[in-house]
């Protein structure tokens, strides 16, 4: 008989929290809840949103026990699974993230190049302290990150808390995945993939059918040269907004420069920066695009719940793919042996690469954590690209450490969307000043 869990969301203000909410409950007979709390430092932008979930669950789960708190003694005593989507600093400093970089005619990204290592930094402190709730609270929970930037993260728990049990998993694989279901006409659980990379650095190097094994790949690399990984079915059901389309239609052009794999979208930042910075808008970057968007439609909902006392016909949407949350944590209590990808210790996973290098691959899930699949050996192309790469994450966390500099500078000059020393120079001088309070002071 499965138990009833308890679970926290940290991040509770987090545009993406309604969906998530609405997820689980849709999943009640999967990972039946008992209670349910959210947790965010920012109490009056949560207060918002919990009031309109507090609504929504009277109405459609009035036995789970819900709160939402700024305490961390409230919020992780007693409870099986931290929920972790934070975003420190919020969309206001996204905004610098993106914005400061394509200054310098670089690109600006949220988790990759100069954008990503900024809210690396940031990140770093946040995710501790919810670490180090966790383990005062509930010693025996584990937490289950999917904060952004996911790579600087994950390699910040594996120096600073190596022990602790924290699950790191990204939604990008589990999306892309579904884009190529829908190209071959199948559901994503009827596929198993086998993946390398570090996050949102990877390739696909098998997509089979779970149960004759057959394999796709062929097939879905045929349409993605034409197509990238953008179907109609997605266009026309998740109202997806114009650069995400864009996204997925470069995927063309990543499987150009390497044929043998399907690549992670997020691979174009590395590969065509010049087209990134050429097709930016540095005055309304994504970040706008989301305040205008997704954060101004869930606020409004959830304002709109609140006046009207109700949720029914509220304008919550769920988000049916986060689902992979459940799926982890379902593993993880059940010991059920589900095969997932996600961020973990090499340890001779891809055996030409660093041990210790914080990387994507499959792992079986099970109640004492994952357990990489062996992917062999990798080509030099992609090993070279992943060493650099991974060497500017370590990079980061030692910065953040240390204090230093000059390891935050080494880390902009070496990541490869950067041009040159100089401008990585220039670009964290920038940084620095307008993430002072959020990142450690450096020397």
């Amino acid at each position: 008989m499965i138990k009833d869990f308890s679970v926290v969301i940290a991040g509770g203000g987090s545009t993406f929290t309604p969906g998530i909410v609405m997820m689980m409950l849709e999943n009640s007979d999967r990972f039946p809840m008992r209670e349910l709390k959210l947790y965010d430092n920012d109490g009056d932008r949560q207060a918002v949103l919990g009031e309109a979930l507090e609504i929504l669950l009277k109405e459609q789960a009035p036995d789970l026990k819900f709160s939402y708190t700024t305490d961390p003694e409230e919020a992780f005593t007693d409870v099986d699974f931290v929920m972790a989507h934070i975003r420190v600093g919020k969309y206001e400093m996204r905004e610098q993230d993106e914005k400061i970089p394509l200054k310098y005619g670089v690109v600006g990204q949220e988790t990759c190049g100069p954008g990503g290592i900024a809210y690396g930094m940031r990140s770093i402190t946040g995710m501790l302290e919810i670490i180090d709730h966790m383990e005062t609270y509930s010693p025996d929970a584990w937490m289950l990150n999917y904060s952004n930037p996911a790579a600087i993260v994950a390699e910040a728990c594996r120096v600073m808390r190596p022990d602790s049990k924290v699950l790191n998993i990204c939604d990008m694989p589990v999306g892309t995945l579904r884009r190529m279901s829908q190209i071959i006409d199948k559901k994503p659980d009827e596929l198993e993939v086998s993946y390398f990379g570090l996050n949102h650095f990877g390739w696909w190097t098998s997509v089979k059918d779970k149960e004759s094994g057959h394999e796709y790949l062929d097939e879905i690399k045929e349409y993605v040269a034409e197509n990238g990984y953008l179907t109609q079915v997605e266009v026309d059901t998740q109202h997806m907004d114009e650069s995400w389309q864009a996204t997925h239609k470069k995927a063309k052009d990543l499987l150009a420069i390497e044929p043998r794999f399907l690549p992670n979208t997020y691979l174009k930042y590395y590969f065509y920066p010049d087209y990134e910075v050429g097709t930016s808008n540095a005055a309304f970057t994504r970040a706008n695009e989301v305040m205008a968007g997704r954060e101004k439609d869930v606020f409004t909902a959830a304002r709109n719940i609140i006046e009207k006392g109700t949720a029914v016909d509220g304008g919550f949407h769920i988000d049916s793919h986060a689902s992979f949350i459940v799926d982890l944590a379902r593993a993880i209590a059940l010991n059920a042996k589900e095969r997932m990808l996600l961020i973990v210790e090499n340890n001779g996973a891809i055996a030409n690469f660093d041990d210790d290098a914080m990387v994507e691959v499959p792992c079986i899930v099970g109640s004492g954590g994952p357990e990489p699949l062996a992917q062999g050996k990798i080509p030099e192309f992609e090993r070279a690209l992943m060493l650099q790469q991974v060497t500017v994450e370590k990079l980061v966390v030692q910065a953040y450490i240390e204090g230093s500099y000059q390891k935050l500078w080494q880390a902009l000059s070496l990541s490869k969307i950067v041009p040159s020393a100089g401008v990585a120079k220039e670009l964290l001088d920038d940084l620095i000043e307008v993430n002072k309070g959020y990142w450690p002071e450096l020397k």
